[in-house]
């Protein structure tokens, strides 16, 4: 068993000074029974027991720099007495729902490696701007710092359209495989609003007077499949394609738009999101596809080092939608959103005037660095 020292207050409120001197507690232990005394030199203290009273909530003022709003924040003090309690440096502290990541963040302050995850995206993107202020404190400080990976592993609803029955024979199991990639299709049409059309090697739909190409479910969209849209494009006389993908090959975009427009083809590239697969979202039309972000930069080689300035960056994400949240807007108040790739804060005045204004108003608006540059070290021959 664990003990904890009486304090001195404790001491005063309980204990008593015999003619000698010494502290003792005292019981009669139940009427007929006979007295003993408890000498404070012969008691350990006072059992541990399983709450901790001497740790500052977040929702203290004191802790108000700690803060990074979200609602399941726990102290970075808690988390480095369990780390410390139970791990070693070097050891691996891992967090599988990592919220706002003070694990991580005390984790990675005490020398040891980590491993996180969370469903949320918001958990995800608080996490990752907390890691990179970790590294920036320790940076500062001459501490050895390093950097860290985002994965995403969120392909599970996807095998639910590639897998089939093993037991079947191989026509029932291309039978079966052609009847699931035909509900995908089916699916992804009505999640983007589009209608369906045949006849076409390559396209799957139309959406207000642009053709519709589906990739495939469990591989990233590859520049070969794109070359075979555009060769259908020039002799179909089709000017205007978006191509929906849950991947696509690196280095794709912006390249192959480029090619495209080289051959008279409009060409716009989404992500498909994971939405998709929530039926309500999709019969409520709260699906957004976003275009490919994409990133430029600019090589510098001197001295046997080579700097990479990032010159341009393109996202296209969205939060909400503009007119939605104009709507739920109270007299006099405001929101920011993030709407088409833009930051975008949205005014309602006392007589519901509304108005929008754009806060992006260059790329590197987006980027936390301000200008990032990535120094790596060349090994001369």
């Amino acid at each position: 068993m664990v003990f904890k020292p009486l304090s001195e207050d404790y001491i005063k409120k309980f204990f008593k000074k015999d003619e000698n001197g010494r502290f003792y507690t005292s019981s009669d232990g139940g009427k007929g029974k006979p007295r003993y005394k408890r000498y404070l030199s012969d008691i350990q203290g006072i059992a541990m027991d399983t709450v901790w009273n001497n740790i500052k909530m977040i929702g203290s003022i004191s802790m108000e720099k700690e803060r990074v709003g979200y609602p399941t924040q726990k102290p970075e003090t808690l988390l480095e007495r369990i780390i410390k309690a139970s791990s070693n440096e070097g050891d691996i502290v891992a967090d599988f729902f990592c919220g706002s990541g003070t694990t991580l963040a005390v984790a990675e302050k005490l020398g040891r490696k980590w491993i996180g995850s969370d469903l949320g995206k918001f958990s995800i993107h608080t996490t990752r701007k907390r890691m990179i202020d970790v590294q920036r404190n320790l940076k500062q400080a001459g501490k050895y710092y390093r950097s860290f990976e985002i994965l995403n592993l969120g392909k599970y609803e996807r095998q639910h359209y590639i897998g089939v029955n093993p037991n079947l024979h191989r026509k029932e199991q291309e039978k079966q495989l052609a009847e699931k990639e035909e509900e995908f299709i089916e699916l992804i049409l009505k999640a983007y609003k589009s209608e369906r059309i045949d006849s076409f090697r390559t396209f799957n739909g139309k959406k207000s007077g642009r053709f519709v190409a589906i990739g495939p479910v469990n591989l990233p969209v590859s520049r070969l499949y794109v070359e075979e849209i555009i060769k259908e494009c020039i002799e179909k006389k089709i000017t205007k394609v978006d191509i929906l993908g849950f991947e696509f090959e690196m280095g794709l975009f912006p390249n192959i738009q480029e090619h495209a427009k080289s051959k008279g083809v409009d060409l716009s590239l989404k992500y498909i999101p994971r939405d998709v697969f929530d039926k309500r979202a999709v019969e409520r039309n709260q699906v957004q596809f976003n275009d490919v972000a994409y990133i430029e930069v600019k090589p510098y080689i001197e001295n046997g080092k080579v700097s990479i300035e990032l010159t341009d960056f393109s996202v296209f994400y969205n939060q909400d939608n503009s007119d939605n949240v104009a709507k739920s807007l109270k007299k006099g108040s405001s929101k920011i959103i993030v709407e088409n790739g833009n930051i975008v804060k949205i005014n309602k005045s006392k007589t519901e005037n509304i108005t929008k204004e754009i806060l992006t108003k260059n790329w590197s608006d987006w980027i936390d660095y301000g200008q990032l540059t990535l120094i790596l070290r060349v090994k001369k021959r």
